[in-house]
């Protein structure tokens, strides 16, 4: 087989290719490994946040956002300290620039809306130009990752019915075809049909081998998350000390990095691959779809934090604050869990369930349902699930019984008397309007944002406050999600060679490229930049192949 460019993967941002190579008239063969359950790949299963800058919806909220705001931020966040940091930072100022200018409107007028609210994601809490966004950024699409991928999948669908793009799922390329130094097509293996749901494991048994010969071929098959054995072997043991023994999954299995290691293979270079995104808010899923599937909470600021033994973390390590520092400092003791300590008035208000499947009412586009389970007198359906039903959830009317829970499933035993007298202390700071507990100044100042006020930070109130109960302890695993490295790339999204050199028809992008030239984040992401990252540099290599 013959064609103008061959896309390998049908995530986000291949998608967002194929959209940009059949605009311009060129012909797409489409390879994914999985079955035509799982077009779309990861994004369908996100929470659909974007990171936008000075948009309508900050403004409507009082937030002043700028470009020199939010590069500052970046900045500060990445920690670009490399010689290979020369792409990913041209990438950096190059998305900076999308999210200011073009991004909202563009997305718009393909059909994408976000809810009202924006999100205050990965707050920092150091020195201005240290980690974390300065203002809320997170904007959550109407439709949550469903919502993101439909406006490309609608047109890629449209471009096939054409008969501008054939679409091969159960198509897995193992090698990359490489003539005189230029990539010239694909090889691979026909997969036997699978009629797995989207996201649980597919066969993989070998029908047969296939060839495809063509001009250019992106690769936008995402990361490494879903292999346990690649994250490990990628750990930063020197920053951020050995990996803990056991871990729960965020994505699912298929989400192999084996694309990446043939693409190497034909001479490309990966760079940053010990940069990674892994969350500490993981929750065992009780109702899983892949293997050792997990769950994020995304916290308000309120709960208490306390490692396995029951001692409470410090600074930097507040919820959703800094994911990296938090890391890092549960690596560093060396346990496989922590604690969040705290009341379903804090719970109802303030967890969020990270998914589409677990977001129902923002998934589904469901006002009423929307406005029952998200300012109703209970959590949302699903964090009631998982209170229910989660092996990782302690409800108790008690502190002691609390404790007895927390002992019978935890892998260090916590001393009541030890667990009280730090959430006394921290009590006693509510007597008074002002506070040095620096976690009861954050809960303060997130809640003068509106957004926090009305939906995501509860009303300061002591843990022990029988009123607020039932007391609540959640066990929290690490859970791996993103790679933040990946193939080094042009801001054409043209791959380098190992020698330096671009190799001619070869272009990454998504996940697979770091998000844009081999790691736009740095060490750090701010959130909302997964997806946008994706859509991004998607469009420029669809636009350049």
């Amino acid at each position: 087989m013959q064609t103008d460019v061959v896309v390998v993967g049908a995530g986000l941002a291949g998608l967002v290719a194929v959209c940009e190579l059949v605009r311009r008239g060129r012909k797409v063969i489409l390879l994914d490994q999985e079955p035509e359950s799982s077009f779309g790949g990861q994004a369908f299963w996100s929470l659909g946040g974007l990171f936008m800058v000075d948009t309508p919806e900050q403004r409507r909220l009082g937030i002043r956002d700028s470009l020199d705001l939010a590069r500052q931020d970046w900045l500060g966040s990445a920690g670009f300290d490399r010689a290979e940091d020369f792409w990913p930072k041209r990438w950096a100022e190059a998305y900076l620039q999308f999210t200011a200018g073009e991004m909202r409107p563009w997305l718009h007028g393909l059909g994408m809306r976000w809810f009202p609210v924006v999100g205050w994601a990965e707050r920092g809490g150091g020195l201005a130009g240290d980690h974390g966004n300065s203002v809320p950024r997170f904007h959550v699409t109407w439709g949550t990752g469903p919502g993101t991928l439909a406006p490309f999948v609608e047109r890629v669908l449209a471009a096939r019915a054409d008969g501008l793009v054939d679409i091969r799922h159960r198509h897995r390329v193992t090698g990359l075809q490489v003539t005189a130094g230029s990539v010239t097509g694909v090889t691979g293996e026909v997969l036997a049909p699978s009629d797995a749901e989207r996201g649980k494991p597919s066969s993989r048994e070998v029908l047969q081998s296939f060839e495809i010969a063509a001009a250019s071929v992106i690769v936008a098959s995402g990361g490494i998350g879903g292999n346990e054995t690649l994250v490990r072997q990628s750990w930063p043991r020197d920053r951020l000390g050995e990996p803990p023994k056991t871990m729960v999954c965020g994505v699912p299995q298929h989400v192999d990095g084996l694309m990446l290691q043939h693409t190497a293979a034909a001479g490309a270079n990966i760079i940053n691959a010990d940069r990674m995104w892994h969350y500490t808010e993981g929750l065992k899923n009780w109702d899983p779809i892949w293997p050792n599937h997990g769950i994020r909470i995304l916290p308000g600021p309120s709960s208490l934090w306390f490692d396995a033994a029951g001692n409470r973390l410090p600074l930097p390590a507040l919820p959703g604050f800094d994911s990296l520092g938090t890391l890092k400092e549960l690596c560093r003791r060396g346990y496989s869990h922590s604690w969040f300590v705290t009341t379903q008035q804090i719970i109802k208000k303030e967890f969020a369930l990270s998914g589409s499947e677990q977001n129902p009412d923002l998934t589904g586009k469901n006002i009423p349902l929307l406005l029952r389970s998200r300012l109703g007198r209970s959590a949302t359906p699903p964090l009631e699930a998982f209170k229910n039903h989660g092996e990782d959830f302690v409800v108790a009317d008690s502190l002691e019984m609390l404790v007895e829970g927390m002992n019978r499933i935890g892998e260090r035993p916590i001393s009541l008397g030890h667990l009280r007298t730090q959430i006394e202390a921290r009590d006693r700071e509510l007597q008074n309007t002002f506070a040095k507990d620096l976690q009861i100044v954050a809960m303060r100042q997130a809640r003068a944002y509106i957004g926090d006020r009305l939906m995501r930070t509860a009303k300061p109130h002591k843990i022990l406050d029988p009123k607020a109960g039932p007391l609540i302890a959640v066990r929290l695993h690490i859970l791996t999600r993103k790679t933040l490295g990946g193939l080094e790339t042009d801001l054409d999204g043209q791959v380098f060679g190992k020698d330096g050199k671009p190799i001619i028809g070869l272009y990454a992008c998504g996940e697979a490229a770091g998000f844009g030239g081999g790691g736009y984040h740095g060490y750090r992401a701010l959130e909302g930049t997964f997806l946008g990252g994706c859509i991004f540099s998607g469009r420029a290599a669809g636009r350049a192949a």
